[in-house]
C-alpha cells in the first residue's frame, strides 16, 4: 500500500463492533491467524523504524524474524503484545484489535504469552525458585505446594536440577540464566512463546541446547512461537517460516522492509543479494553500501 507515514497517522480509525473488539472482516474462526499484522508503521521522534509490515502467524507454527541489528526486530516483537503502540496499522491477536483494548484487557491477554528476554531478565535479588514462581504468585491463586510442584517441573523441563533453587542469577552461567528464564516463561502454560535473541552471548554448544529446548517446548505443548534472532542456525533449526527485515535507513522509499518471507530451506536461494549475504555472513553488499554512501556505518 503506497503512502507516507504521515498519511497513515492521519487516517480515521474504523468503527469497532458493539462489543468493543475490532475483528478483521470476512474471516472465520477456522482460517483466522492467531496473530495478524496489517500495514504496520512505527515512527519514533520522526524517524520511521517499521514500514508497511504485514504478516500472519498461524496457530502451532514457529516464525523466525531475522535481520541485522537496528532493523526493528525487537520493536516488532514488543508491538505484537501491545507493549509498543503502532503509529498506524493494526495488530490483531486471536481476532482482537490490540489498539481497541484497555490496559487492563491488554494485561489479561499478555498472560497468554510467555517471553524469553535477550538477557533472561531475571530479578537479581530473587533466588531461582522465587524468579520462576513469581508469575504464579502474581497471576494465580495456587498455594505454595502447587507452586513448588510447577516450578520443579518447569526447571526439569529445561534440564535444571533442584540444587539451584536457592541460587541467585549472579551465581549462574549465561546458559543457565537463559534456561531459568525459559522455565519462568512456561509456568503459566502460554499459548504463544516469544523469544528475543535467545542464543545471544552463548557458545555454540549452549546455543544449540537452547534451540533444542525451543523445539522441545513446541513438541510438549500446542504453542505458537516467534523467535527474533540474527543467528541463522537458530532460524533454520527452529522455524517453519522465516521473515527477514532490513534497516529502513538503507532502503529506498518504495522498497519493502521485508526482504524475505518463506521457508527456512529457501532463503539461501533468494534472488536478493542482501538476503543471501546475511544468511552466509558475507559483507560484500554492506561494504558496497558503505562505499557508495548508502550506509552510515
Amino acid at each position: 500500500m503506497a503512502g507516507s507515514p504521515e498519511n497513515h497517522l492521519n487516517r480515521t480509525p474504523p468503527v469497532s463492533p458493539s462489543n468493543g473488539v475490532d475483528r478483521p472482516a470476512g474471516r472465520t474462526t477456522s482460517d483466522r491467524p492467531l496473530i495478524e499484522v496489517q500495514d504496520l508503521w512505527l515512527v519514533f521522534e520522526g524517524h520511521p523504524v517499521l514500514r508497511r509490515i504485514s504478516l500472519q502467524v498461524h496457530r502451532g507454527l514457529t516464525l523466525a524474524i531475522i535481520g541485522e541489528s537496528g532493523c526493528g526486530k525487537t520493536v516488532l516483537l514488543k508491538t505484537l503484545i501491545g507493549l509498543i503502540r503502532p503509529s498506524s496499522g493494526k495488530v490483531y491477536f486471536d481476532g482482537m484489535d490490540l489498539s481497541r483494548l484497555s490496559e487492563k484487557e491488554l494485561t489479561r491477554q499478555r498472560r497468554r504469552f510467555g517471553f524469553l528476554f535477550q538477557q533472561a531478565a531475571l530479578f537479581d535479588s530473587m533466588t531461582v525458585y522465587q524468579n520462576v514462581a513469581f508469575p504464579l504468585r502474581q497471576h494465580t491463586a495456587k498455594n505454595e505446594e502447587e507452586i513448588r510442584e510447577i516450578v520443579l517441573a518447569r526447571l526439569a523441563e529445561v534440564g535444571l536440577s533442584p540444587k539451584i533453587l536457592d541460587k541467585h542469577p549472579a551465581e549462574l552461567s549465561g546458559g543457565m540464566r537463559k534456561r531459568v528464564g525459559l522455565a519462568r516463561a512456561l509456568v503459566l502454560e502460554p499459548e504463544v512463546m516469544l523469544y528475543d535473541e535467545p542464543t545471544t552471548g552463548l557458545d555454540p554448544i549452549m546455543s544449540d541446547v537452547i534451540n533444542e529446548l525451543i523445539l522441545e517446548t513446541r513438541r510438549r505443548r500446542p504453542v505458537t512461537s516467534i523467535v527474533v534472532t540474527h543467528d541463522m542456525r537458530t532460524a533454520q533449526k527452529t522455524a517453519d517460516r522465516v521473515v527477514m527485515l532490513y534497516p529502513l535507513a538503507r532502503l529506498q522509499s518504495d522498497e519493502p522492509q521485508i526482504l524475505y518471507d518463506g521457508p527456512p530451506d529457501g532463503i539461501e536461494q533468494s534472488p536478493d543479494i542482501r538476503v543471501r549475504d546475511f544468511v552466509r555472513g558475507e559483507a560484500e553488499q554492506r561494504l558496497l553500501e558503505i562505499r557508495t554512501g548508502q550506509s552510515e556505518e
